[in-house]
């Protein structure tokens, strides 16, 4: 066995410092370009990659962690799990038929990839899924990075993790079948003279059963005995591998990873006579390693292993690329930021000091003060406020509205970075945001939608753009993280105390509201959202940061309806998200602050103001009762998409305000028939009262383009009308 080098990183951004994989992506998929030119692109990413990591010194270099779309998605190509219905002429459109769906076909589920803003398409596995393995992905990026002279070790997402988070394959009835396919890979890849490979098992790190344990400790004997194969390291992340750990220790696998930045080093006695990739520089944050800290926890891996290989807790796809590209940073706040390139910096630097080090006793933790006690605020019981608002509104029953956000055209994004280097003053830039916003209310009344947004053509993003006015956060310009597929974000960097100094969005909900008589929606992002998709600092309690962007999030809510606005949404995307992944006291622990500081944020409206709330792709169904908590007269949550398995919750049939169980997946370009949208309504109305159901889309309308909003909208208010005369 080839010994694992001293450091090593367990992957890296993809979509490149430029997003030139987003560019190349919608080139392709728009007819721009080819898909040898999509291909070319993911080629050079690739290369300079490799190259940059082999310049910053690092000992060991992961391949197979570029996707063009997901990695999960990619997991599944690669074992055959292929759905016949999306089958295509070469690999990545079949991986986008999957993803994005095609004309008469709707795509795979997609979902939030363990507690992060990340987003996988969910394999679907059946008892007719025939697994056959294409090797020519993982294998090909082999070959790649050895032309360039760099040898490297494949990463792949592991046989149990992949089947747990599979449609159809989470009982593991499949997992002979599977490890069939990947004892062949082994094969492959040690034909090909690799020496390590990787296995990603996160699944490994949240409440498991004894079952799953064992299944996991099943698969990697079973991979261990293969006869002829290149050593096996399992990496878990994202936390502790709890019970997990000493079933994996006793397998033949020869390195183990720990994230050791959300997990404590405990349980180590287990790992005799293994090599350990300790992840002491976190691939969550942004935040310099304490370098201390770190030398002790690798010190204390040390005490029990063979090796120790300093690594990152997970993989760098979760942070940006370069921190010295930030010139418009505070220096104050940058000299405390490290992006990918910097942690790589940060793990060759620890390889080289751990020999001989020697640190210093860990200083005492004191725990924090617990914050103020968050009641609810005085809003009456629901019964109350909708008679209230009925009388205030008037609206129909199933009436329709969209979630917020309207397409960002091609001249909106032109126009605020014209605005950003100076080329356009502020008074055009404002006279171009009013044109859209009118473009977007004229719409809305055309097609007839029942309750109206103003389409949010200043707002660069739903997080971003309320950090921008908030004191406490700094905003990067180059900061792109992968969300999914082509889609990226900035997360702010949350650095100090939370302040609003003024109201953010009250003139131009106003504006929209005096070109209609209909009701517009105010479109806010609740508190949990914006903390969960910002890098956030580490010096307080989370649920302190929380609360402190609450009361923010309140002071906007009470100018909104002060100005007149009847309607207030205050979106939560991302409760579900920071659910902890282990543990379910801790999870209540958190469910009940989190939903305390959304009551908190909306407390302060009153019984005529109707406050609506919105979740996506987070797996909803497992948090109904927080969900409920939460007391917002409307939700509307994701449904197209998971085929309307929300509604199949008994606790559905209890929620006892409005709910909006999403019509139309808007993360994929097709227009859903009337049919479909009949069909997901009556689904709706067949566990609610009519006059709770609201009709709607499952997110917002940003990446889509204005003719497939129109048809879609179309769609939904024919539906709707349809569907209320029949009531």
């Amino acid at each position: 066995m080839i010994p694992f080098p001293a450091s090593t990183v367990l992957g890296y951004p993809r979509i490149g410092p430029r997003r030139e994989l987003k560019r190349a992506l919608e080139a392709y998929w728009d007819g721009r370009a080819t898909i040898e030119e999509l291909r070319r692109t993911g080629a050079e990413l690739r290369a300079a990659t490799w190259r940059r990591l082999d310049e910053l010194g690092l000992g060991a270099l992961p391949s197979n962690t570029f996707s063009c779309y997901d990695h999960v998605l990619d997991t599944a190509i690669m074992l055959g799990a292929v759905p016949e219905r999306y089958r295509a002429a070469t690999p990545e459109d079949t991986a986008f038929a999957m993803a994005r769906g095609t004309d008469g076909v709707p795509p795979l589920r997609m979902t939030k990839w363990f507690d992060t803003n990340y987003h996988y398409i969910v394999p679907e596995i059946g008892p007719e899924t025939v697994f056959r393995l294409d090797p020519a992905k993982p294998v090909g990026e082999v070959r790649e990075a050895r032309a360039l002279g760099c040898e490297t070790r494949p990463v792949l997402l592991g046989p149990v993790t992949f089947l747990l988070l599979s449609e159809g394959g989470s009982d593991l009835g499949r997992l002979d079948d599977v490890l069939g396919e990947y004892e062949r890979l082994l094969g492959v890849l040690a034909g090909e003279g690799v020496a390590w490979v990787q296995f990603d098992e996160p699944a490994f790190v949240a409440d498991r059963t004894a079952a799953e344990i064992a299944a996991l400790r099943r698969a990697y004997e079973r991979l261990g005995a293969v006869t002829r194969r290149p050593a096996l390291f399992v990496a878990s992340y994202f936390g502790g591998l709890g019970d997990a750990l000493p079933a994996l220790a006793a397998t033949p696998v020869e390195a183990i990873g720990l994230d050791l930045v959300r997990g404590a080093p405990e349980g180590l006695g287990v790992l005799a006579g293994k090599t350990v990739v300790a992840g002491v520089v976190s691939g969550r944050d942004v935040w310099r390693t304490d370098r201390e800290r770190a030398l002790r926890a690798l010190l204390a891996v040390r005490e029990h292993a063979a090796q120790v290989v300093v690594s990152t807790s997970c993989s760098l796809l979760h942070v940006p690329y370069d921190v010295t590209r930030e010139d418009g940073l505070d220096p104050a706040v940058r000299e405390r930021l490290a992006f990918a390139e910097q942690k790589v910096a940060e793990v060759v630097e620890l390889a080289a000091a751990l020999p001989g080090a020697v640190t210093a006793p860990a200083p005492a933790v004191h725990a924090p003060a617990a914050p103020a006690s968050v009641s609810g605020g005085g809003r009456s019981p629901y019964a109350v406020r909708a008679a209230a608002q009925a009388e205030a509104l008037g609206l129909p029953p199933l009436p329709v509205t969209t979630i917020g956000s309207f397409p960002q055209t091609g001249e909106l994004r032109a126009a605020r970075a014209a605005l950003a280097s100076g080329e356009l003053d502020e008074a055009a830039y404002e006279g171009l945001v009013r044109a859209e916003i009118e473009r977007v209310i004229r719409l809305q009344e055309r097609l007839g939608l029942d309750v109206l947004v103003h389409g949010e053509p200043e707002r660069n993003d739903m997080v971003q753009y309320f950090a921008e006015h908030l004191e406490g956060f700094a905003v990067t310009r180059h900061g792109w993280v992968q969300s999914y597929g082509s889609r990226c974000t900035r997360p702010p960097i949350l650095h100090g105390d939370v302040r609003r100094p003024a109201p953010i969005t009250v003139r131009w909900t106003s504006y929209a509201q005096s070109l209609t008589a209909k009701p517009v929606k105010g479109m806010l992002t609740g508190p949990v959202t914006i903390v969960a998709w910002s890098f956030v600092r580490d010096d307080l309690p989370l649920r302190e940061v929380v609360f402190q962007v609450a009361d923010a999030v309140r002071e906007e809510v009470r100018d909104l309806e002060a100005a007149g606005t009847a309607i207030v949404q205050v979106d939560e995307p991302a409760l579900r998200e920071l659910l902890p992944l282990r543990g379910q006291a801790e999870r209540e622990r958190y469910l009940e602050w989190a939903v305390a500081a959304y009551r908190r944020a909306t407390s302060g409206a009153g019984d005529r103001t109707q406050i609506h709330t919105h979740l996506c792709y987070s797996d909803a169904e497992s948090i109904l009762a927080a969900v409920d908590a939460l007391d917002a007269d409307v939700t509307s949550v994701e449904s197209a998409r998971s085929h309307a398995r929300l509604l199949a919750e008994p606790a559905v049939a209890g929620f006892g305000r409005g709910l909006g169980p999403g019509v139309y997946d808007i993360h994929s370009p097709r227009v859903p028939t009337e049919a479909e949208v009949e069909k997901s309504v009556r689904a709706a109305l067949a566990v609610l009262p009519a006059e709770r159901v609201w009709v709607n889309p499952d997110c917002g309308l940003k990446t889509r383009t204005y003719p497939q909003v129109e048809a879609a909208l179309t769609t939904l208010v024919a539906v709707a009308r349809r569907l209320r005369a029949r009531l």
